[in-house]
């Protein structure tokens, strides 16, 4: 992220991409609880889309811009790994959630019925 300008006071100025982007941190930090290193390398992924945005308003030429967007169609494919791995990790500790769970209840079953055959 760039650093924000400074008013002749010192307080930092934030403009729009800058909440933008501390957002997107936010919600990858919070809603997908991605590690440090997880966040390092999506806000590597969101540097580099952004950069190549950039390169991608500044050609013309019809080819130079099917390169850009390929360029940026790989860096997307690169966050959606990670979101899947992480959905896919999620869907393990929920299986292993809903197996203990119906385990828990099985077990109250029986007890209920060795509780009711005295």
């Amino acid at each position: 992220m760039p650093s924000p300008e400074r008013s002749m006071g010192g307080t930092r100025l934030y403009r729009q991409e800058h909440v933008v982007f501390l957002k997107r941190i936010s919600t990858a930090k919070e809603v997908l609880g991605f590690s440090l290193q997880e966040l390092q390398h999506f806000i590597s992924h969101i540097d580099m889309l952004e950069s190549k945005k950039a390169d991608y308003k500044k050609v013309t030429n019809p080819r130079e811009r099917m390169e850009k967007l390929n360029d940026m169609i790989k860096i997307l494919d690169g966050q959606l790994e990670l979101l899947e791995e992480k959905v896919r990790k999620i869907l393990i500790v929920q299986t292993e959630l809903v197996t203990l769970k119906e385990r828990g209840r099985s077990a109250i079953k029986k007890i209920e019925a060795e509780l009711l055959k005295k």
